[in-house]
Parts: structure tokens; sequence; C-alpha cells
């Protein structure tokens, strides 16, 4: 994939609307699962780093770990698949903005601060009571949700205990 995908694409049962985000594993593209009829985010590993074993199987690893835990504060992995050579993670789609774009545009209150690291630091101790740990929590991976609720992603680091 070295283009992005093109808004009204389909993998498999997905239809791309438009992207969303990028980071170092890949682009994020808001969808439509045209089966159950909802919005998802679409995280697509590009071809090149696909190829690469190593990262191919990090990206694996990231949907496997996500996808153990069952926790409000952490993102919601549905699939893992391939259409053609894409491979890609359907999640559930964050309305909201990072934690590094909240901080970069307000000034947090101690109370709105504590909040978010009582929902981060909860989700993570659900990870580590599954013998997950993130090793890659910065503000990037760290969503705010319009209604407060904070979400942690990226577990494309985690170190299995």
């Amino acid at each position: 994939m070295g283009s992005p995908l093109s808004p009204g694409a389909k993998l498999g049962r997905y239809e791309v609307r438009y992207q969303i985000g990028a980071g170092g594993m890949g682009e994020v593209y808001l969808a439509d699962d045209t089966q159950l009829e909802r919005t998802v985010a679409l995280k697509i590993l590009p071809e090149n780093v696909a190829a690469d074993r190593t990262r191919l199987q990090r990206f694996v690893q990231e949907a496997k770990s996500a996808s153990a835990l069952n926790h409000p504060n952490i993102l919601t992995v549905f699939e893992i698949g391939q259409a053609d050579s894409i491979h890609f993670i359907a999640s559930e789609y964050i309305d909201g903005e990072t934690l590094r774009h909240h901080l970069s545009r307000s000034q947090m209150t101690l109370n709105e601060g504590l909040d978010i690291c009582i929902q981060v630091t909860t989700a993570l101790a659900t990870a580590h009571k599954a013998s997950i740990i993130h090793r890659d929590i910065k503000p990037e991976n760290i969503m705010i949700r319009r209604d407060g609720i904070v979400n942690v992603l990226g577990f494309g680091l985690p170190k299995l205990t």
C-alpha cells in the first residue's frame, strides 16, 4: 500500500470513509462495517511493513493483546484481517482526541488530570492482571472521548509476562 486508501475503498466487509490518523505502524481510517452497520476504525499495515516478518508479528500481537482485554478504558478490537495484500485491525471508533492534542489546546484542571490518570492506571492494571505490559504509554496512545471516557490504545509493543 504505497498511498492512502480512497474513500469508498472496500476491505472485506469494511468501506473506507477517510483517513483519521497515522503512526509508526500504519494509517488509521474511519470506515463502515457494512455487515454490522457500525462505524469502526481500521488500522492498516503498509505493505513494506507487512513484508517485514518481525513488524507483521508485532501488528498481530497488538491485536491479540488488545482483544484479550475487556475493559471500558481499553480500545475494543473487533477483528484482525487481510484483504488482498492489506493487513488490518478493525476496532471501535473513538470519537474524541488524543491526550497530546488535548494538552496542546487547553490547560488541564487538577481534577481532570486525576480523572485521566485514574482511568489510564485502571486500564493498565487490568492489562497487568492479564500478564500484558503495554510498554508504549504516551499521550498519542491515550484517547479522550467527548464524554470524558479515556481509552488506552497502541498495544503494539506489549510484553507478555
